[in-house]
């Protein structure tokens, strides 16, 4: 049950929103390997599923210009349904999805952004299994897997106090380039 208005959910609504904030560091880690390899974000991100800003947070911090929308008012993010829109975006999309929708927000992301321009997410390591995704990935794979060599944490919407650990699960970003063509590269983050 919500209450109007109330930032407190029942067990039901918090599985709904499939919320499930990144600690800021795992992006800042991430960052840091990806640009000692010789990689850059573009100038311009656009954080898709921004919840209460976590990750835009790290990006304003290290000089990036941020757009921030979400499905849900966070009151810090533009709202509307990132599968919905047709904006298009010169820049990078770089966001921690609803996994129910990972591959979904990945292609939508990809018919947003020109040439040359990225998609990123973070997911869990399972998400390069699955026989559906197999073909998929044929046609469209990411350019680069950076795996989190630690677990990283993740807070059930966004409760630092009561999740204050690491998870069971292995994450990685994920790296599409809009018109890459050759093997996915898999790099490792300490």
């Amino acid at each position: 049950m919500r209450i109007l208005g109330s930032t407190t959910f029942g067990t039901e609504e918090r599985q709904i929103r499939d919320y499930y904030a990144t600690d800021p560091n795992a992006l800042r880690k991430f960052i840091e390997v990806f640009k000692a390899d010789g990689n850059s974000l573009a100038g311009n991100v656009w954080e898709c599923a921004s919840g209460e800003g976590n990750l835009s947070k790290v990006l304003l911090e290290q000089g990036y210009s941020v757009f921030e929308s979400d499905i849900y008012d966070y009151g810090n993010n533009k709202v509307g349904d990132f599968l919905k829109t047709d904006l298009y975006w010169d820049g990078d999309i770089l966001t921690n999805p609803p996994y129910k929708k990972a591959k979904e927000f990945v292609q939508h992301g990809m018919t947003l952004i020109p040439d040359g321009r990225q998609v990123i997410m973070l997911l869990r390591i399972q998400f390069l299994e699955s026989k559906g995704r197999h073909e998929w990935f044929k046609t469209s794979p990411p350019k680069f897997v950076y795996v989190h060599s630690s677990r990283i944490k993740i807070w059930k919407d966004n409760d630092q106090v009561k999740y204050p650990g690491t998870q069971p699960l292995c994450y990685a970003w994920y790296v599409w380039e809009k018109g890459f063509e050759g093997q996915t590269t898999l790099r490792w983050i300490k």
